[in-house]
């Protein structure tokens, strides 16, 4: 089975009505140019806040589900018939917290709400502490089947966690996509290139990973293959970027690449 994906590497600014323009311009064009069936955003694409902003403004831009952006963005993948998955910043239950979940919402072609996934490993490294604003989910993602096979997700920093992708993968997982933020720095775009193919490769998985881009984000999204082979990859500016997955790929890579059939976890998992 095929299909096609775009990701949308856009840069998210502070004002989320901009940010909701800009992604009906992404969904409109990413349809019209690609045939897409699914569209990726980067994580927290509803609304960017730099380093140092006041836990207040970014508590008052919040959220919930039924909020106005992913009503917005569940009325636009109705529209435009195409699967949409995307990041916001989510209000955390109790009123009196003083920060946000970093959450990712998967919108079906009808429009209804198929999952999300609140980001439970915070950026809390390279001098960045994320958990200050950030509350961690309590859960991993369950993978979900759709019509382009069963889909696995996690969230940018998540790539770091061998885990996490085992985990999607154990459950059946034949896409894994990762909306990201993924910093520039010193080794990062080496690190965010490796372990994109490297989750792919050793869970003979599709890994499809779309980043935010600005001074701040690297962007170059990426997707690979079960085999670890590149398939797609961004530029360092804004970019709509299709790739076609052909699910018969798993099936091939891994009649020749058994390894993840070969474990054998009794001898490692109570090291875990």
């Amino acid at each position: 089975m095929k299909f096609r994906v775009v990701m949308a590497q856009l840069e998210s600014t502070s004002d989320k009505h901009v940010n909701y323009e800009k992604a009906v311009s992404a969904v409109r064009d990413a349809v019209r140019d690609y045939s897409a069936q699914m569209v990726v955003f980067p994580e927290i694409f509803m609304s960017f806040f730099p380093a140092h902003t006041p836990k207040p403004v970014i508590v008052d831009d919040a959220e919930t589900l039924d909020g106005p952006f992913v009503t917005g963005m569940r009325k636009l993948a109705a529209e435009y018939g195409t699967w949409l998955i995307f990041g916001m910043k989510e209000l955390v239950d109790e009123r009196e917290a003083d920060r946000v979940y970093n959450t990712v919402v998967i919108v079906d072609s009808g429009g209804s709400i198929a999952g999300s996934y609140r980001k439970t490993h915070l950026y809390d490294a390279f001098g960045l502490k994320e958990s200050d604003t950030i509350m961690p989910g309590d859960r991993l993602f369950e993978p979900i089947q759709t019509p382009f096979g069963k889909l696995g997700l996690f969230v940018c920093y998540e790539l770091r966690f061998p885990e996490i992708a085992r985990y999607q993968a154990a459950r059946g997982a034949e896409i894994i996509i990762v909306p990201s933020g993924w910093v520039r720095g010193p080794m990062k775009e080496q690190h965010w290139s490796h372990l994109i193919t490297v989750r792919a490769l050793e869970n003979t998985v599709f890994m499809v990973a779309c980043n935010q881009v600005s001074d701040f984000y690297s962007g170059q999204s990426l997707v690979a293959d079960p085999m670890g082979v590149l398939m797609a990859a961004g530029p360092e500016t804004e970019a709509l970027m299709p790739c076609e997955i052909d699910l018969s790929r798993i099936g091939s890579v891994r009649s020749k690449l058994p390894s993840y059939e070969q474990r054998r976890p009794e001898l490692y998992t109570s090291l875990i």
